[in-house]
């Protein structure tokens, strides 16, 4: 097997195509990072000035890497419509390409093996080692989103945008590589060195995506599938295996061999005495162990850098002993690197440093080891979780393992849960696992299995990972009142911060007046809403403070904007609020109609962590579902994850938001809704003119206007938490404190006194209190059957007419059971000091009467 991977070395050099003019591969690239060249083998576009590759067909590109194809072997093609994700295994069966006459539809996920294979005995092709007959190209992937454009150190020959900001580029070999043994090893090192994903069937088998296709895994905004595109194309510039060694800084190893002999080496060095499931890893970078022993190592220099004595200083000119680094293992590069700037050194690779000290393959990569044996799930799953926990990546939500994740295009931050794949994936990454094979007598690395993945994906509980209560976009307050400025994640709240603390200002100690000062200021920008009362302005600087805190408070009401007409700037003041949660826009949802689809909706997107929730544009009144009633009384919710097969339990800060044209909230959503009027007071507003542009004033400025609102709320928790005479509000004690105490400390009118106004105004507790008068009325205190009550209406009756409007038929009639389950539920309800309550004297059918209290 040697043999393959010298012929690989040997293999001839061809010339590159020549530097090309530079094409940006997406627009949210960062503009320090050089990107890859191409030569402008497409038109140019008339009005700019940047390559048009869109004119390229699929099989124009097939063409490109392949050439013309003769025999009968074919590369092989994949074509199905959907969600790669969830499509069945028969989807991804291949069909052998043949020019002119296969189809790959523009509206399908479109792929292409790499490689060429031979049909069967049956004339069937498939992507088997078996059947391979030669490699064309190579493929990266996932560059942008899982694989920084730094680590793309070689000019593509091709580049698609699979997905927002994620891409796959490729390199056409100058020479058809025959040999499947010379294949892997090419392949598997790319693989290795963290570059692309393994490919379910092997190495020889990876397929990438056609430029015309969709990406069945990924919606655009209008609901509608995104398309590849094809950023850039030279089908001339082609590489010889030395070249891609070189160019992409990778390791060629025989790997059937290298996997005996560190099985038989870890075999050897195992300590019968020690942990042989998990054996963590060394306390210090074993090279950096070696460079200290032996004299070579100098000083740190940060961010996993090392200045070194370069091991073959004696062949520098002059023996100069500067310019050499040592790179740690990262994701990038995971067996670390090696730098030497002389140009006696200018071949050497990190690989030759391990070489020189007789370091291993797994030992370079200074991880973890964990050992599948028999017996021992819960001893691997223990493991397997701590290493996950030591990351300071992943973390338990509701019982889920989740992680944080920033979406490339909108740079949303949100909370993800883990899949069972991309568990897979990140158990891989953070230890080197390994299975004893009986015959050799030696531990062989493997992946981890899908047994243990599931058990540990499906676990009750998580003794390691921390706990994520959700995520903060600014400075948050500790349960004592203090001020939480760092980043990152508190073990204290369980809170993940993603902010800058650089750009929020928050004095230490803030005085009254500096509180009168941010309030002022605040103010100021909601000066051009036309709001109906002060109240309501109140109400809407208290939503403003609620914004920015409520990751710090376990409950919180919602508010809602009403207004009489259209264009009143309901939306508009939404759109503030959320400017204070969030730097991100939001993405308001339409109200759901029934409790189920309520709780369907809340329970995905609670278990994101987003910082708003909005409903928009209501046309009925806020329904009191009961799971919406719950995520606006407690701190969490729970509920059965879709595609999963348990329940999580998942936390509710998150601000609520809602907005309509004169609808209110009723029953039950009265005392969690604070509701803000807006009334311009003029027939046709969308004709307004207005000098301020508050939302975008505060986005372009957030961190201040953040401060101030902290400022505010630190100065009432500074001087006391002095309190004003009010009304108490049922479960929101701490809201009560931070976002409407402080306000009314400095001056403010009551910000929720609409929530009193609601509940008196509430049109079902105004049946209730007309019902109860015209039933004491007709009965006075005398118990009496609902039969009973309906038998004795009259048609011109004021009870009559209240039971008409509970429970009345189209026929006229009254449906009594209707009207028994309304009292039900109304009974022992006080409205003008009267309750309905059930006679205990009776035991056949109930029984009503009404008592004063």
């Amino acid at each position: 097997m040697t043999t393959n991977t010298n012929a690989l070395r040997e293999q001839g050099t061809c010339d590159t195509a020549n530097d090309a003019d530079l094409i940006v591969p997406h627009q949210d690239v960062d503009k320090n990072i050089s990107s890859p060249n191409f030569d402008t083998v497409a038109n140019e576009t008339d009005k700019t000035d940047e390559t048009d590759f869109s004119t390229i067909n699929n099989e124009e590109f097939i063409k490109g890497i392949f050439g013309e194809i003769v025999g009968t072997e074919r590369p092989i093609v994949v074509s199905f419509a959907g969600n790669p994700a969830t499509v069945g295994k028969n989807s991804w069966f291949g069909k052998p390409w043949i020019e002119g006459k296969t189809q790959l539809p523009d509206d399908c996920n479109n792929y292409i093996s790499f490689a060429t294979f031979k049909p069967d005995d049956d004339g069937r092709y498939r992507r088997l080692k078996t059947q391979f007959s030669g490699l064309f190209a190579v493929m990266l992937d996932d560059i942008g989103v899982k694989v920084a454009w730094e680590r793309v150190t070689l000019d593509p020959s091709w580049m698609i945008e699979t997905s927002p900001g994620n891409f796959q580029i490729g390199f056409i070999l100058d020479a058809l590589i025959t040999d499947p043994k010379e294949a892997d090893i090419l392949l598997k090192s790319i693989i290795d060195a963290g570059l692309c994903d393994p490919g379910s069937n092997g190495a020889c088998a990876r397929i990438g995506r056609t430029p015309i296709a969709i990406n069945g895994k990924h919606k655009n905004a209008d609901g509608s599938h995104w398309r590849c595109q094809l950023k850039g194309w030279n089908p001339a510039r082609r590489y010889s295996v030395q070249q891609i060694v070189d160019g992409l800084q990778i390791e060629l190893k025989d790997y059937s061999q290298q996997r005996r002999t560190q099985g038989r080496k870890t075999n050897q060095q195992a300590d019968p005495y020690q942990d042989d499931v998990h054996i963590p890893r060394a306390d210090e970078n074993p090279i950096i162990t070696a460079l200290k022993n032996s004299g070579r190592y100098k000083q740190p220099l940060g961010s996993g850098k090392h200045d070194i004595t370069c091991p073959w200083v004696n062949g520098h000119t002059d023996q100069v002993d500067h310019g050499s680094a040592y790179f740690e293992p990262n994701e990038s590069y995971p067996l670390g690197g090696f730098k030497c700037q002389h140009g006696h050194c200018s071949d050497r690779r990190v690989s030759d440093l391990y070489d020189y000290f007789e370091i291993s393959k797994n030992e370079a990569r200074h991880k973890p080891i964990i050992r599948i044996q028999a017996g021992e799930i819960p001893h691997i799953c223990d493991a397997a979780e701590s290493e996950m926990a030591k990351t300071l990546r992943h973390y338990q939500r509701g019982g889920i393992i989740v992680t944080i994740a920033t979406n490339p295009g909108t740079k949303e931050t949100t909370v993800k849960p883990l899949t069972l794949s991309s568990l897979t994936r990140v158990l891989a990454g953070v230890a080197i696992w390994q299975r004893y094979d009986k015959r050799d007598q030696a531990w062989y690395v493997c992946d981890p299995s899908e047994r243990h993945v599931r058990v540990l994906h499906d676990a009750d509980s998580y003794p390691h990972l921390p706990v994520l209560n959700g995520i903060a976009r600014q400075p948050y307050l500790r349960p004592d009142g203090s001020l939480m400025m760092n980043a990152g994640h508190d073990a204290v709240t369980g809170m993940f911060g993603v902010f800058n603390a650089k750009k929020f200002n928050v004095p230490d100690k803030p005085t009254k007046q500096q509180a009168e000062q941010a309030l002022a200021e605040l103010s100021d920008l909601l000066s051009e809403f036309a709001f109906k009362t002060e109240h309501d302005r109140a109400a809407a600087l208290s939503g403003i403070l609620t914004a920015v805190v409520r990751p710090s408070l376990s409950q919180a009401p919602m508010f809602h904007i009403k207004a009489p007409s259209i264009a009143s700037g309901k939306s508009y003041l939404c759109e503030l609020l959320t400017a204070f949660a969030t730097p991100q826009r939001g993405t308001p949802h339409a109200f759901p109609a029934e409790d189920e689809e309520c709780r369907k909706l809340l329970l995905a997107e609670l278990l994101t962590a987003p910082a708003v929730v909005e409903f928009d544009n209501l046309t009925s009144d806020l329904i009191p579902h009961k799971s919406l009633c719950t995520a606006l009384t407690s701190e969490f919710i729970s509920g059965r994850i879709l595609g999963q097969s348990k329940t999580a339990e998942v936390g509710t800060r998150t601000l609520f938001l809602s907005s309509g044209n004169n609808v209110d909230p009723v029953r039950d959503m009265t005392r969690r809704t604070v509701t803000i009027t807006l009334d311009p007071a003029c027939e046709t507003p969308a004709t307004r003119d207005f000098k301020k542009q508050p939302v975008s004033e505060t986005r372009a400025d957030r961190g201040r206007f953040v401060s101030l609102a902290l400022t505010i709320v630190r100065a009432w928790i500074c001087a006391g938490k002095p309190k004003t005479d009010c009304k108490p509000i049922a479960t929101y004690a701490d809201w009560s404190g931070y976002c409407r105490q402080s306000l009314l400390w400095l001056g403010l009118p009551d910000p929720a006194a609409c929530i009193f106004e609601s509940m008196s105004d509430d049109p079902d507790r105004e049946l209730l209190g007309e019902f109860l008068r015209v039933w004491f009325e007709r009965f006075g205190h005398a118990p009496t059957s609902v039969k009973d009550a309906t038998n004795r209406l009259y048609s011109s009756d004021d009870l009559q007419e209240i039971i008409q409007d509970i429970a009345g038929e189209r026929d006229g009639s009254v449906n009594r059971k209707r009207l028994g389950w309304w009292i039900k539920r109304h009974a022992r309800q006080v409205v003008n000091g009267l309750r309905l309550v059930q006679d205990t004297a009776t035991y056949n059918a109930a029984k009503w009467k009404v008592e004063s209290v």
